[in-house]
């Protein structure tokens, strides 16, 4: 069995597949344009997953590394779902050291509440405490 690599060396990350996926197929960011994700990465904590050099999976934290984190752009390509990887990928994300003693730690997620819920993710105890300002099209021609 093929073992995964996850690393946080950006220069490693395949950032036209990364691109490929969200702005084609995710279901949070179609039509994000290249340059806006390129100054995310260049702003976040990245993740990227590996088997035998060929990237599968990949994500995103944005944090201050001391007080808060929040995990975005999630996603292990679909051909290679179901192996555990998605599992793999956060183990890693919550075990780096920049990312403990955080007092707040959010996501948002449409679908894959169960695979948060297992790393201890749970609905807002306060959600009344929650704002947001939200353009879900912001992207679309």
């Amino acid at each position: 069995m093929t073992t995964l690599h996850i690393s946080t060396n950006k220069a490693d990350l395949d950032v036209p597949l990364i691109h490929q996926f969200i702005s084609e197929q995710s279901t949070w960011a179609i039509g994000m344009p290249l340059p806006v994700l390129e100054r995310a990465i260049d702003n976040s904590l990245c993740f990227g997953a590996y088997l035998e050099g060929r990237q599968i999976g990949f994500a995103r934290v944005v944090t201050d590394c001391a007080t808060f984190a929040n995990l975005v752009d999630v996603f292990v390509l679909p051909e290679f779902r179901g192996r555990g990887y998605s599992k793999q990928l956060m183990e890693t994300v919550l075990a780096h050291p920049d990312l403990q003693g955080l007092r707040r730690f959010t996501l948002a997620t449409g679908d894959a509440h169960g695979l948060y819920e297992k790393f201890g993710f749970t609905p807002p105890s306060r959600p009344g405490t929650l704002m947001e300002r939200y353009f879900p099209n912001i992207y679309a021609n």
